[in-house]
């Protein structure tokens, strides 16, 4: 039985991947499920952060968001049985690489699959729709009648935030990147999201958010990252289809949230003044807290909505597509079908 494992030699070095053959596995513990895997989602992975927690290691298993079907379960496992459909995420130091027909997983990474979702839409989706709705119900409360901006919404994430946000009855605004980005967001069921095209550079994102709220700006802002620096001074690396830290601070309305995915956000004084004066608030949305804090574990149930999902993936191309998704370079969210 092959799994899958990512490798750096040094740092800086891009991460190759391989099949490694594996062991049987172990006897299956008092808390664990032996799960069958039918879907497994490819995300980037944050070797940085895996060596800044103390986790890195020599081989890295790839693949933590599956979808499958229970086989065995131990002694002191209460919510699952055998033959019961689940999807979930492994945590960090999982030994487990989901990209492996079968594999042991602790109770509290696993919930129920709905009936009515399939195995690739299940991997596919729950872990942009943990993020999704860690940033609008526990990091901004979004409720009726307030206005959310997703910045470019038809990445897989953004997709579903505009899903929840319109579920939750509120007006959205979403920015793409491309021409196809912008059909793709106007055809996206329920309708209602205000589409603005950012991909000629011509489109200043401050002042139309203003101009559609009437100057009194959004109350909620979920970014993809933004712009630190001018144009002169920014990494050649960094898109320049995002929008600067200040364009966002401007659009902000009283008592907003700004919820941000740039871990290394710095704001200047005159930055934090105008948030202050406006009373709103920052908060970074860190997706693997869900993972890293045992009081959180087992509260992403039924995180489900309709996903922006690639073709799905044969085993036998999984390295190439997870070499594709490390480098950055995979649009819609990979999925390796068994």
């Amino acid at each position: 039985m092959k799994a899958l494992y990512g490798q750096q030699n040094s740092p800086g070095e891009e991460m190759t991947f391989v099949f490694q053959e594996r062991e049987n596995l172990p006897p299956t513990r008092d808390h664990d499920v032996k799960v069958q895997v039918r879907a497994c989602a490819l995300s980037w992975m944050d070797t940085k952060l895996l060596s800044e927690i103390k986790l890195k290691k020599e081989l890295v298993p790839v693949g933590r968001e599956i979808s499958g079907v229970v086989l065995e379960v131990g002694s002191k496992v209460t919510f699952f049985q055998p033959d019961d459909e689940v999807v979930g995420i492994l945590p960090l130091d999982s030994e487990e690489s989901g990209v492996c027909e079968v594999i042991l997983v602790h109770e509290h990474y696993l919930v129920h699959k709905p009936e009515k979702v399939c195995w690739v839409e299940a991997a596919g989706t729950v872990r942009d729709g943990l993020r999704a709705y860690t940033a609008l119900h526990y990091l901004s409360q979004v409720s009726p009648g307030r206005t959310v901006l997703v910045l470019d919404g038809a990445s897989p994430f953004g997709t579903i935030a505009i899903q929840l946000a319109q579920h939750r009855g509120a007006k959205v605004i979403s920015t793409a990147h491309s021409l196809e980005d912008k059909q793709y967001l106007e055809r996206l069921r329920p309708t209602g999201a205000r589409v603005i095209d950012v991909s000629h550079g011509k489109i200043d994102v401050a002042e139309s958010c203003l101009e559609e709220t009437g100057g009194l700006g959004v109350d909620i802002v979920l970014d993809a990252g933004v712009r630190l620096y001018s144009a002169e001074d920014e990494p050649t690396s960094k898109s320049q289809l995002l929008p600067h830290k200040h364009d966002i601070i401007t659009l902000l309305g009283v008592g907003g949230h700004w919820i941000t995915m740039e871990k290394n956000l710095q704001l200047d004084p005159p930055d934090s003044h105008s948030l202050f004066l406006k009373g709103a608030t920052v908060s970074f949305l860190n997706d693997e807290i869900w993972n890293l804090s045992n009081v959180q574990q087992g509260k992403y149930l039924d995180i489900l909505w309709w996903p922006q999902l690639d073709e799905p993936i044969p085993l036998y191309e999984a390295k190439v597509s997870m070499e594709i998704v490390q480098k950055n370079q995979a649009r819609k969210r990979q999925v390796i079908q068994f």
